[in-house]
């Protein structure tokens, strides 16, 4: 039964009922949780005996354990409701759903933003490990997907990491957004019941039903993950490549053609990089929904469940899979030495070797320049006396690198 049916004497027509029907069972156990800290206030204000918050805790508990929900809800708070019986006739006083949701749904994005921090190190870690391994391990630098100078593998898996931190600063920025309370705002003007006040209590009533920026912030700390998590995708399937050939892919993480024998294919990597436009896409499309809105509640905010779900349980997964992908992966070392040899990797060196000599970098940009064109060109040295002249992506600085990292991550 819904929980306004005493307004109306028709039901819904099927349809819209269907129609209508919240897509939000996910929430039921953040759901139960915000439904107890609302107890405790009605126990605050001598609305609930101490014998009944004990009943309805112990019964919020069990309800986020075993669920209940049924087609027949039109949501997990009329279930929650259905669920306690008699108990679920007290337990909405002072409080309406649509502060009920909004706190459910921080309690998830809270949730959700932990477990993001928990796949981003366990990938970093996996990336760290590698980098370790592969500190003196030299491969052709790129810009513009042109070979450019020489660097150690070390130093390239340490950008990716690089780019996981900062991803980690904006999880913990979604989080903070979450944190404040909505419980006590009601429909939009808060109750006349004398509940005590949540801690971090969020200020305007009418804006605590209707924000969901923290909702935004966690999906733009999905999205610009996901850009992350594509980049490196990209980059996994060009070394997999015949043309590039710097690794084979691990059979624990890719998938053969149903016609060609001979393929093994990185479904992983080309997964995780076209679901980094979906996530995307689920940013702006709540940005869409809330950009002309007024206050306070409108029905239009229900869209924010399917982007928040949907983009956590992609995060989870792509960060999982790409894990496996990296640590299984089986690295063509006499590949990438072969490619880091391209005596052409060292034109920069030469150049500033004759700086070093008193020549203006200019005149001896094109001196070399020249050397290269009519292919007189000789390196002044070799990939590796190069790495070890550049301090920053040399291999004691890529061990110094991947130490800070590990220590900045709390992952010794």
């Amino acid at each position: 039964m819904a929980l306004w049916s005493d307004r109306v004497e028709k039901k819904l027509a099927p349809e819209v009922a269907e129609f209508l029907r919240a897509p939000d069972r996910e929430l039921l156990p953040y759901d139960c949780v915000a439904s107890k800290q609302h107890a405790k206030r009605l126990h605050g204000a001598g609305l609930l005996t101490d014998e009944e918050l004990a009943q309805i805790s112990e019964a919020l508990d069990r309800i986020a354990r075993e669920g209940g929900v049924t087609d027949s809800d039109e949501d997990v708070h009329s279930a929650i409701e259905r669920l306690l019986g008699d108990l679920g006739r007290k337990i909405h006083a002072g409080r309406s759903r649509n502060d009920q949701v909004v706190a459910a749904m921080r309690l998830y994005v809270l949730d959700a933003c932990e477990e993001a921090n928990e796949g981003i190190r366990r990938l970093a870690s996996v990336l760290l490990d590698r980098a370790e391994a592969e500190a003196e391990t030299l491969i052709p630098g790129y810009t513009h997907m042109q070979r450019a100078q020489p660097v150690t593998l070390g130093h390239h898996l340490l950008a990716w990491v690089e780019m996981l931190e900062r991803d980690l600063v904006r999880f913990a920025a979604a989080a903070t957004s979450s944190k404040p309370s909505p419980l006590g705002a009601g429909a939009l003007a808060g109750s006349t019941l004398p509940l005590p006040a949540p801690d971090e209590q969020l200020r305007n009533s009418l804006d605590a039903v209707a924000d969901r920026d923290f909702a935004l912030d966690y999906l733009y700390a999905v999205a610009a993950c996901f850009s992350h998590l594509s980049r490196v995708a990209m980059e996994l399937c060009l070394w997999a490549s015949a043309e590039y050939g710097f690794l084979r892919l691990p059979e624990e993480a890719a998938t053969g053609s149903s016609m060609m024998p001979q393929k093994l294919n990185p479904d992983v990597a080309e997964l995780v990089r076209g679901k980094a436009g979906t996530a995307a896409g689920r940013l702006a499309g709540l940005l869409a929904v809330l950009k002309g809105l007024p206050l306070a509640y409108n029905t239009d905010l229900q869209e924010d469940k399917q982007a928040v779900f949907s983009a956590r349980r992609d995060l989870h997964g792509a960060l999982a899979a790409l894990a496996v992908l990296v640590h299984h992966a089986e690295l063509k070392r006499e590949r990438m030495a072969e490619a880091v040899a391209d005596p052409l990797l060292l034109a920069t060196d030469a150049a500033e070797k004759l700086v070093g000599e008193g020549v203006p970098f200019r005149d001896a940009y094109g001196e070399v320049a020249r050397s290269v064109k009519d292919g007189s060109f000789v390196p002044p040295s070799s990939a590796a006396e190069s790495v070890h002249a550049r301090p920053a992506p040399g291999p004691g600085g890529v061990k110094e690198a991947i130490a800070a990292a590990k220590s900045r991550l709390s992952l010794e």
